[in-house]
């Protein structure tokens, strides 16, 4: 059902609307509810007379409802501008709003990978997070309606309309390297197979046993990323005779934070890569299902069952099983030309900080850069 808020403080639904048994059992459909408006259904309670609202004025649909009914209808709507109108119509309703965290629903409801948010902090750069000094009662309130705030501008992020994109900034590393660095991660960021006359990929170390899993590991552009698909191109050696394509057997994909920075003041290279990328260090908050992968040197994309909102910038693709034996020392390797990692990155203003096991949301009222150094 679709319903909305309208500035007389009134409810209206569209005619054409399907009412849902929650709202049947208040409201008796089709007679209770009066089309007063062009398509508009206005919401009148069973049992209550009322005439339509006059110009300029309505009826307090919270105090006539109460608030349990209220609620329900509030929880229908799924537009983060009708929940804005709605917090602007009246202090009171402003008050039940937030109180209410409509607006950590609306985002529930859209991506349930907010749940992973213990609190928000309200920060600011160069400086500490802001407090609370007022009574307990106002201070309450004070944090419930900044964490609204905070929402309000997460959820319009998460349900705008938005163009996809590679949101891929930087690389963290690789879990081997077989000579580094011409065949470092970094070459993956390059869109051809090839530059000039030298060949362009990533190579994993070669492996007596083909179920030996290797990983790429890269941060987003933002702490928040939402991510739809990840898309990959196998490296074909075209300077071999046989020209293989060392592709893997199957993919799978993690997203999530680090504990602490562990590239904090540090420089990836070829003998500490392992260590930066080790799972000690991150939290993960989602893990694909696996996808198999052709071995075939396109750009391969793989598709995730929804979208994904990525919870601190860091995508770790596994690389489960090589295909293929080298011919001169016959070893499996893995090798990759390119990765693309689609979708968009939230706002700057929005930064993910651990604490402790769980994780915390920062809203800044500037956006921030990125604080993650370039590998080099």
């Amino acid at each position: 059902m679709r319903s909305r808020v309208v500035a007389e403080g009134t409810v209206c639904l569209t005619s054409s609307a399907i009412v849902p048994a929650t709202l049947q059992a208040t409201f008796h459909f089709p007679h209770s509810a009066r089309v007063w408006r062009g398509d508009e259904i206005w919401l009148q309670p069973s049992g209550i007379e009322a005439d339509p609202p006059e110009q300029g004025r309505g009826m307090d649909f919270l105090e006539c409802v109460g608030p349990d009914t209220s609620a329900i209808v509030f929880r229908l709507l799924d537009d983060p501008a009708d929940l804005a109108r709605a917090s602007a119509v009246s202090r009171s309703w402003r008050r039940f709003v937030v109180e209410n965290q409509f607006s950590k629903i609306q985002c529930l409801r859209a991506y349930p990978e907010v749940a992973n948010f213990m609190d928000i902090e309200i920060c600011s750069p160069g400086s500490s997070v802001s407090r609370n000094v007022r009574s307990s009662a106002a201070a309450e309130f004070d944090k419930l309606e900044r964490d609204h705030r905070v929402y309000m501008h997460l959820t319009h992020g998460l349900l705008s309309p938005y163009n996809t994109k590679d949101c891929i900034i930087h690389c963290v590393g690789a879990s081997s390297t077989d000579r580094y660095p011409e065949e470092a991660i970094e070459n993956t960021l390059e869109a051809a197979d090839r530059l000039g006359w030298n060949p362009s990929y990533w190579s994993s170390r070669g492996h007596r046993d083909p179920a030996v899993a290797e990983c790429l590991m890269y941060r987003l552009q933002t702490d928040l990323c939402l991510v739809d698909e990840i898309k990959m191109r196998p490296f074909k050696a075209f300077f071999r005779d046989d020209e293989p394509i060392y592709s893997a057997e199957r993919i799978r994909f993690q997203m999530g934070y680090p504990k602490s920075p562990p590239w904090s003041g540090t420089t990836i290279y070829g003998e500490n890569e392992g260590q930066l990328i080790a799972d000690s260090n991150y939290i993960w908050t989602y893990t694909s299902p696996e996808f198999p992968m052709l071995q075939e040197n396109v750009l391969q994309s793989f598709k995730l069952p929804h979208p994904v909102l990525c919870i601190g910038g860091v995508v770790k693709i596994e690389l489960l099983g090589g295909v293929v034996k080298d011919a001169f020392d016959g070893l499996y390797y893995i090798c990759v030309s390119h990765v693309q990692i689609v979708g968009m990155p939230l706002s700057g203003k929005l930064a993910v900080a651990p604490r402790g096991s769980s994780v915390v949301l920062g809203y800044y009222s500037t956006p921030r850069k990125s604080r993650v150094p370039h590998s080099e």
